[in-house]
């Protein structure tokens, strides 16, 4: 069994999350900008489906990508070089999370529901949220959103419509957040997509120490564009 949490009640310690399903922690308690930014100091955050309840996560271990460990392949170094895409930050917030909330082929639905396309607007519009754009001919081929606290990023979801677009987002993030003294991406669940950027797993213990040292730093305030810092 899990806690359901009424609005006002705290997170119980990760240390209680379940081992099956892997990192299940608690129900309810909403989508609050309060309550999103404290799950996610605390190494939590929400997953569920559009008929669900709202449920917090916190897996052990944890997927994580070093920036300095992010591996570009030939292929996405030739896609960078080629100028195929141009990127941009913080300028189609709402159309990439609308974008990443398409149900793949290989999936029947979407996690994204309406409740969290509002909540992660409302984080980008205090600064919180981040989106992170391909463009190609002027249409969005690809993209990324996620959540940053001083210099640690919480990403959410990647999409592509055009081969190597969301890859080559990501590539031109994690260059930039190197710049901005991030050292570190949450990528939350271990996939072999993210394996093959250079993602890695962590105890999770490791990952909250982390998460407690770069979320104090102060970070890059507002709207993000590649001019900043």
């Amino acid at each position: 069994m899990i806690p359901w949490l009424d609005e006002a009640d705290p997170f119980p310690p990760v240390e209680e999350a379940l081992r099956d399903p892997p990192g299940l922690l608690a129900a309810g308690g909403g989508l609050s900008t309060g309550r999103l930014l404290d799950a996610y100091r605390r190494g939590i955050f929400p997953w569920f489906g559009e008929d669900d309840p709202v449920l917090w996560w916190s897996p052990d271990p944890r997927m994580v990508l070093w920036l300095r460990e992010l591996h570009v392949s030939r292929s996405l170094r030739r896609a960078i070089r080629s100028r195929r895409f141009s990127v941009t930050l913080d300028t189609a917030f709402e159309d990439v999370m609308a974008a990443c909330a398409d149900p793949r082929a290989d999936e029947g639905g979407t996690w994204i529901t309406p409740d969290m396309t509002e909540a992660y607007t409302t984080l980008a519009s205090l600064g919180h949220a981040h989106s992170v754009e391909a463009w190609s001919n002027g249409e969005l081929a690809g993209g990324l959103y996620g959540v940053a606290l001083g210099r640690m990023f919480f990403g959410e979801s990647m999409f592509s419509r055009q081969s190597d677009a969301s890859k080559v987002a990501l590539a031109h993030l994690v260059w930039r957040l190197e710049r901005w003294g991030f050292e570190l991406i949450d990528c939350q669940m271990s996939t072999t997509h993210l394996a093959s950027l250079g993602a890695r797993e962590i105890p999770r213990r490791e990952f909250l120490d982390h998460v407690a040292r770069l979320a104090r730093l102060p970070g890059v305030q507002g709207r993000w564009t590649f001019d900043a810092g």
